[in-house]
């Protein structure tokens, strides 16, 4: 079976950073709101690089345009190689409470050394920190995905978004097909949250705790997201 994490030595190879928990290592400051919209939503657009330090937590500011709409969320980089689940899930929680610490995420979900395991999972944390049934389990199973399965996720995004829910993606990162500042040579297992879209450029506003390359908060064309969770799912 294929393991569906973000592998610790992956991530020190990539970042050099990303391997104890912050609970040993001072938390960096938070600064002011960050604007998405600066440097417009073209898919590869960095909106926020270069915290690579575990538990760098940055306030994102949220827009809503005529084509594009984006949440105000508390990101965090993950903690350890292996808790982008816990991570990804703590800064979905964050557009609508104050979100329980990694740690205790990485409790709730059943994460270990070995990653979170399904989607599933994360589903049923996010629901019982907010008290909903908002979140559903999406399964991408076809790769490439149909295209029903490809206007299903373009709408979940959407209705998604626009109710201040933002999504946990599990996705399979291959070679040649990877977001900005993936290490090229390997195949990336990992979760993160979509936090906003822009109809008008077709693409969507990703908070990526794994910071590859530097990279914390950037644009990805949906075209490419779309290809990039089969065959896993998503919470929506």
């Amino acid at each position: 079976m294929r393991k569906r994490f973000l592998s610790a030595a992956v991530v020190v190879a990539a970042l050099g950073a990303l391997v104890a928990p912050a609970s040993a290592r001072a938390e960096a400051a938070r600064p002011g709101p960050v604007s998405v919209l600066a440097h417009g939503s073209k898919a590869g657009t960095a909106v926020v690089s270069g915290h690579n330090e575990p538990g760098t937590r940055l306030r994102v500011g949220g827009v809503h345009t005529a084509s594009a709409h984006t949440l105000q969320i508390d990101y965090q980089v993950q903690q350890t190689g292996y808790w982008c689940g816990p991570a990804a899930t703590r800064i979905a929680l964050s557009a609508r409470i104050a979100p329980p610490s990694q740690g205790d995420l990485a409790w709730q979900l059943g994460t270990t050394e070995a990653g979170t395991d399904h989607i599933s999972q994360v589903t049923g944390v996010l629901n019982a920190n907010l008290g909903t049934g908002w979140y559903e389990t999406k399964e991408m199973p076809n790769d490439p995905p149909t295209q029903a399965q490809r206007d299903l996720l373009w709408r979940d995004i959407v209705l998604d978004i626009d109710n201040n829910y933002p999504l946990v993606a599990n996705i399979v990162a291959p070679p040649g097909n990877q977001p900005p500042g993936y290490p090229s040579d390997q195949t990336i297992y990992h979760y993160f949250t979509v936090i906003g879209y822009d109809d008008a450029n077709r693409t969507v506003l990703i908070a990526d705790p794994a910071s590859f390359g530097g990279n914390q908060i950037y644009w990805l064309s949906f075209d490419q997201l779309a290809t990039l969770i089969p065959p896993k799912g998503y919470s929506a």
